[in-house]
This record gives C-alpha cells, structure tokens and sequence, in this order.
C-alpha cells in the first residue's frame, strides 16, 4: 500500500478577516497562500507555520450566513511545548479558556479554545 501523507484540513468561515487574525495571533499560523475565485464566488485562505507541513485552509462563501457546526464535528488539535505559557497568551488575548486539565501526576495535558465561528482547538502539551 502507498504512504500518505496529511496535506491540509478545511473548515467554512463566516467572517474571513476575522478568522486570519485569530489563527495568526492564538496560534502563530501565517496565511501561505490566498486564492480568489469570484466567479463562484469563493475565497481560500491556506495557513501553515514555519515546522510543519500541515496547512489549514479556510474557505469563505461569498454573502453566506454563518454556518451550523452540527453534532458530528470534532475539534482541530495542537501539541505546544509550555501548555501553561499557551494558556497564559490566550487568555491575555481575551480569549475563553477551558479549565486546564491535568494528568493523574499533575503535568497539564490539555485545554480549550475557540475560533470566531465557534470551532473547537484542543491545545495539548507536547510530550516530553
């Protein structure tokens, strides 16, 4: 069986200003690439960071309504190295944090965030 590698995740976005600023200032993503098609009326925003070859894109409808995440979507998950410093920036951005959660021997393990249009981010403390 061939390799595959994960190239990108794509998820809709009401508000495409918006939703750059937040992956750029909560998470350190740069926009790579933008691509307009307004023939069907639509925009693509492609984000990465400088030590992976992961991309999130973000797709944004032209004149839509914001989207209904329904009951079967998960979250996007990130490992940083100091998950205490992650959530101390966060929250100086103003945004709400879930409890930190902790594992049986006290080492932070995860906690929360959300994106402008209501996606779900799990930050988890990279593994020594």
């Amino acid at each position: 069986m061939q390799k595959y590698h994960f190239t990108h995740s794509m998820i809709r976005v009401h508000n495409l200003e918006q939703s750059i600023s937040f992956y750029e200032q909560a998470l350190g993503l740069k926009v790579a690439r933008t691509v307009d098609v307004p023939e069907h009326k639509f925009t693509l925003v492609f984000l990465s960071d400088d030590d992976t070859d992961f991309t999130l894109e973000l797709t944004y409808n032209y004149d839509h309504e914001p989207y209904d995440l329904g009951k079967g979507y998960g979250h996007i998950a990130l490992t940083v190295p100091d998950l205490l410093e992650s959530n101390e920036h966060h929250k100086s951005l103003g945004l709400e944090c879930s409890p930190v959660r902790y594992t049986e021997e006290g080492i932070p393990r995860y906690y929360f965030i959300e994106d402008p249009d209501g996606y779900e981010i799990e930050l988890l403390q990279e593994k020594k």
